[in-house]
Order: C-alpha cells, then structure tokens, then sequence
C-alpha cells in the first residue's frame, strides 16, 4: 500500500466515525441492492436455479471490482487528489460501524424507557428472525450477537479486503456480503439461486471473523480465552458467524444462541458461552466500545503494516 491508501483509510474510517450511515445520500449499497433485485426478479424462475444464481452473483461481484478498478487507473493518471477523494468516499461507503452501534444501542435505549414491545419492534428492523415473542433477555442477547457477527461483516471483512486488494476488493466483498443477506436464505424461494452466495459469502468471511475474534480479546485483555472462542465458535451453524460471538460471549461472561424463529420457521440454534445470565442495560455501552475499539485496532494496524511496507 501507498501512502495515498494509508490516507484513503484514515479519511473514511474517520467520515464514518463522524457520519455513519448517510442515509440522506445517495448509497452504493442502495446500487447493489437495486442490481441485485433487478438480476433476481428476472433470474430466479424455471429450471437451473443455482447456476443461475452462480451466474448473476460472478457478474455483479466481477462488476464491482473491475469497474473501479479501471476508474482508478483512468483516474490516478490525471489527479491523485480526485483519486484519493472518491477512493475515501466509496470505502466509507463499505464501513458500517457507527451505524451498527447507533442500532444497538437505539434498541437497548427502546427497550429500557418504552417497553418490551417496542424493544421487540426496534430489533426487527436489525435481525432477521421473528422478534414477536422474545423476552427482554433474549432481545439484549439478539442484539450483541448481531453487533459481534456484523462487526466482522460491516467492519473488518471490508477492511482485511481493503488492504488486500484496495477500494475494488473492499467493493467487491461488500457485493457478496449484500448478495448474500439479500439471496443467501434457506427458504422455497432463494435456496437453490442463492446457494452460490451464501457459500461465496462463508468463503469471504472465513479468516476476517477469525480475525475479529482474535482483536476482540487482544483490546479486552482476555487472550488466554482463544481456545475456549474457537471451540464454542464451532458451535454455530454459520461458518464464521459463531466466532465474533463467541468471543463477545466470553468477554461479557454471557451465553448467546437457542431456539429462535426464522421465516416462520423454529432453528434450534447452539448455545455459545455458559453463563445463563441476565443482560444488564449498560452492556450495550461495553460492547459499543469494544466495537469501536476493535475497529481502531484494525486501522492502526492496516497502517502500521502499510508504513512498514514502504519502508522495507
């Protein structure tokens, strides 16, 4: 990485620490959503399902690397400073941090001053599963699960690519993470046309949730915790997803998983962690912190890693 990438990670991990979501703006995802939905709508009938679904997910996550690939390379013969500016804007696009914590704690906050089934009803606008008959606890318990595993997602996976592959893998990936929680369910109409996704998207994610439970207990002190992480981490029927959570569930001294519902449907999911314990209120300023802190941790070392590279 250049010093110019070094500054293009500084700047938009500071614009999303300042702005998070810009949901007044135009959004990239917003694009790859409209794409993919079009690709779905027209793709998604008869015979051949899953190599169709194959088909319209390597074109739309190609698309998302080749063209900015190429615009940079028009872009960078011109001028480095519009190179840089869009650079920054588009990878503060692909980070969701702030926006994940503001979530987590608006629900929390819901939750204590109006009540469970506002709590409930805020949760669902974060989590896929039925929120109409959770308790309290299992609100908080949904809410830091989903805060751990999307701070993989949202965060570090963009991040990891980022520095892999420049502003075009960090696009790229976040093509497979938006097919994914668009096409990757296993339910009647997307199991078959979504396969490929969802298995692109494990693939995707393997070390970047790995690695964000390896941060997770390097900023909380607690590294002595890494074989128990890895063993409950196997857990979850995510590939990756049991990782980050099981991480959190060990710092906080908390057990996440069990029966939740899905599209109708009941999923036994494992317990992660031991302590059945009631969620306390002011967790959710715990987690907000580690979050923030793990992604920090990522940055610095992004470009500690850039400058070293430079240097030798």
């Amino acid at each position: 990485m250049e010093l110019e990438s070094t500054l293009i990670l500084l700047f938009a991990y500071s614009l999303d620490l300042i702005f998070g979501d810009p949901r007044q703006l135009p959004h990239l995802i917003v694009l790859f959503g409209n794409a993919i939905s079009w690709g779905e709508k027209r793709l998604n009938k008869g015979i051949h399902l899953i190599a169709k679904g194959m088909f319209l997910t390597l074109i739309l996550v190609t698309l998302s690397f080749v063209v900015p690939f190429f615009i940079f390379q028009y872009l960078s013969q011109y001028s480095t400073v519009i190179t840089v500016l869009i650079s920054t804007i588009l990878l503060f696009y692909c980070l969701a941090n702030k926006t994940l914590v503001k979530e987590g704690l608006a629900v929390f906050t819901v939750l204590e001053n109006q009540g469970l089934d506002a709590g409930r009803k805020r949760l669902s606008w974060i989590v896929g599963r039925d929120t109409s008959a959770l308790t309290a606890n299992q609100v908080r318990i949904a809410t830091l699960e989903t805060m751990s595993e999307n701070l993989s997602d949202g965060v570090i996976a963009p991040l990891f690519f980022y520095a892999l592959l420049g502003v075009p893998g960090a696009m790229a990936y976040k093509m497979i993470n938006t097919l994914d929680s668009m096409i990757g369910y296993k339910n009647e109409r997307y199991e078959q046309f979504g396969k490929f996704a969802a298995k692109l998207d494990d693939v995707a994610n393997y070390i970047p949730a790995r690695i964000t439970a390896l941060l997770i207990l390097i900023y909380s002190f607690r590294i002595g915790g890494i074989r128990t992480v890895f063993k409950e981490g196997k857990k979850h029927s995510s590939p990756n997803a049991g990782y980050p959570e099981a991480a959190l569930a060990y710092v906080l001294n908390c057990r996440f998983g069990g029966p939740n519902i899905y599209f109708g449907k009941v999923v036994d999911k494992p317990y992660i962690g031991t302590n059945d314990r009631e969620i306390l209120h002011k967790e959710i300023f715990k987690t907000s912190k580690i979050n923030y802190c793990v992604s920090l941790l990522t940055v610095i070392f992004i470009s500690l890693l850039s400058i070293l590279t430079q240097l030798f």
